[in-house]
């Protein structure tokens, strides 16, 4: 079932999630609701927060960017197969020199902007059937699993932009939270005024 994207503005996407156990109720459900959203909104990342629930979960599925011609050949191929549940994760390690890639998010649509990133990480996180794992990461794979990361640590892509760039967006912003925007999948907006 496709769920609504809560959008910029919800309490939810601000707050630090928490962690769940196994046997969460009808988590098998929920994380099969998560992939259809995702993949109905073509996201290639997707965090329980952005559904309104404030637990520990984000998926990925970076097929999409395998497309992209300016990739080397062999993170192309990673690329293409990397789809992953993360739960109740931690990232234990980021390191590298930072570097930009413009970012979207899906509970902001239409804003697009550089965010800086470190480009190696290493994250431990249960799989869905709640097997533990500690990988390490890198590239445009270390970025999808960081902005989703942040996504549970109640953070937002815009949350890294310079001040400047944060006032040049904030009428877009403002107009999200209010549902003046189109976007193509369903949404939930916390300021939309009631329609009588």
């Amino acid at each position: 079932m496709i769920l609504p994207i809560v959008a910029y503005g919800t309490p939810v996407l601000k707050k630090k999630a928490k962690d769940i156990d196994k046997d969460y109720p009808k988590l098998k459900e929920l994380l099969e609701n998560m992939y259809e959203t995702m993949y109905g909104a073509y996201g290639v990342g997707l965090a329980a927060p952005q559904i309104g629930l404030p637990i520990r979960i984000f998926l990925v599925d970076t097929s999409p960017f395998a497309e992209d011609d300016v990739l080397e050949d062999d993170e192309r191929a990673f690329l293409k197969d990397f789809k992953r549940t993360f739960i109740n994760a931690k990232i234990v390690e980021e390191e590298g020199d930072e570097w930009a890639f413009n970012e979207g998010c899906l509970s902001i649509p239409d804003v697009r902007e550089d965010v800086f990133r470190k480009p190696d990480i290493t994250i431990e996180y249960y799989d869905e059937d709640f097997k533990k794992h500690k990988e390490s990461f890198t590239g445009l794979a270390a970025r999808v699993i960081q902005h989703e990361y942040d996504h549970i640590e109640g953070i937002l892509f815009t949350d890294k932009l310079s001040s400047l760039k944060k006032r040049l967006i904030k009428g877009k912003l403002t107009k999200i939270s209010k549902g003046k925007i189109d976007a193509d999948y369903r949404m939930k907006f916390p300021d939309m005024k009631k329609k009588r």
